[in-house]
């Protein structure tokens, strides 16, 4: 069975009913898309959780108010969605990733694309949205 990337009962639910965000490859530079994405998804209500290599450095700040994680492994609550700001050649692991932690869903950003990511994701139960952005849901919605 084919699925939608953007199916729309499922970017509805993880923008409704998804409260917990995982932001892969959110560093704290205000300059940077994952940056911006993240703080409108906490304007929306969102509690976000900054991932980045950078957090493994001692005395890391916080990002947009929010202790940040070197992994999603390492995150000690439940995430809801994982959001990944990687290439599409480096993303795939972090949807398994978001599967092994138990995340309910799985965004890949606008230009993210990995069709086996997808394929795994959505067979391990795990809804999936790909090649989009919150921001351009959002925008959908109110046209």
């Amino acid at each position: 069975m084919s699925r939608s990337w953007q199916d729309r009962a499922v970017v509805d639910t993880m923008l409704d009913d998804l409260q917990t965000w995982a932001i892969v490859g959110l560093s704290g530079d205000p300059s940077r898309t994952a940056y911006q994405i993240a703080a409108a998804l906490q304007r929306a209500g969102k509690r976000i959780v900054p991932i980045h290599p950078v957090f493994d450095e001692p005395g890391a700040p916080t990002v947009l108010g929010q202790q940040g994680y070197r992994s999603l492994s390492e995150v000690p609550f439940p995430v809801d969605v994982v959001d990944v700001f990687r290439r599409s050649e480096a993303a795939g692991p972090f949807a398994d990733e978001a599967v092994a932690i138990g995340a309910k869903g799985v965004w890949f950003q606008l230009g993210v694309v990995d069709e086996d990511a997808f394929a795994r994701t959505w067979e391990a139960g795990v809804p999936m949205v790909m090649d989009t952005c919150p921001l351009i849901e959002w925008r959908k919605r109110a046209a």
